[in-house]
């Protein structure tokens, strides 16, 4: 069969037009599967943790709040909770896993010649709660509620005293920890959860776990 210039072109544009479908339909697949696999980065929903009577603050919590008023200020009109996508998530994890790297870990005691002292470790040293509270600052800048990020004490797996950050989400709460650099749900912690910032004024309020330790000095 004798074919022509036209005969070639048109075959040539059926052939792009193939390949273009193909194409469409690879990239397609492509981004469903990214899709599906940062979907299934976000945690399970578990079952938070339930918030009791009011809790007497730790005292250095108290002088941090004098220090840093803007760290502890309360505002009822923000969000109790955190809704989590996959865009947070990744924020949460990556801040978590920046504060733990880049803070050289000292006690209070050897850092201040004090027990207990919060602050946002400016000088790139600090303790567990100093870790929390500098997690919570760039998340709150990162446009989290702070309402929904709440300092905890807690006993660790030593039976001391150890500070971490617990954020109340919309699939439970989790907790950040300076001891690991995973996220959990804080019933995988092993920790017991004595008392936390509360949500609805600047009281603390008891987590039930068991009598509150004297400071937080852990690093």
């Amino acid at each position: 069969m004798r074919t022509t210039g036209t005969d070639h072109f048109k075959t040539g544009l059926q052939m792009g037009l193939l390949m273009l479908i193909v194409c469409v339909g690879l990239l397609g697949a492509d981004a469903k599967a990214q899709s599906s696999q940062t979907m299934a980065a976000l945690p399970a929903a578990s079952a938070g943790l339930t918030a009791g009577a009011e809790a007497r603050p730790i005292l250095a919590w108290t002088e941090f709040c004098q220090s840093y008023p803007a760290e502890c200020a309360f505002d009822r009109a923000e969000p109790a909770r955190i809704t989590l996508n996959p865009a947070v998530w990744s924020s949460i994890v990556s801040i978590n896993r920046r504060v733990n790297r880049t803070i050289d870990p000292v006690t209070d005691q050897e850092h201040w010649g004090r027990p207990d002292r919060w602050d946002l470790a400016e000088d790139g040293r600090g303790d567990c709660e100093d870790f929390q509270l500098l997690k919570r600052k760039m998340l709150a800048a990162a446009g989290l509620p702070r309402r929904a990020m709440r300092m905890t004490v807690v006993i660790d797996e030593k039976g001391e005293g150890h500070a971490v950050l617990t954020l109340v989400t919309d699939r439970g709460d989790y907790i950040l920890d300076n001891k690991t650099n995973a996220v959990l749900p804080w019933a995988q912690t092993g920790y017991v959860f004595i008392k936390r910032e509360g949500q609805d004024a600047l009281a603390w309020v008891s987590l039930g776990g068991a009598s509150s330790p004297v400071t937080t000095a852990n690093r």
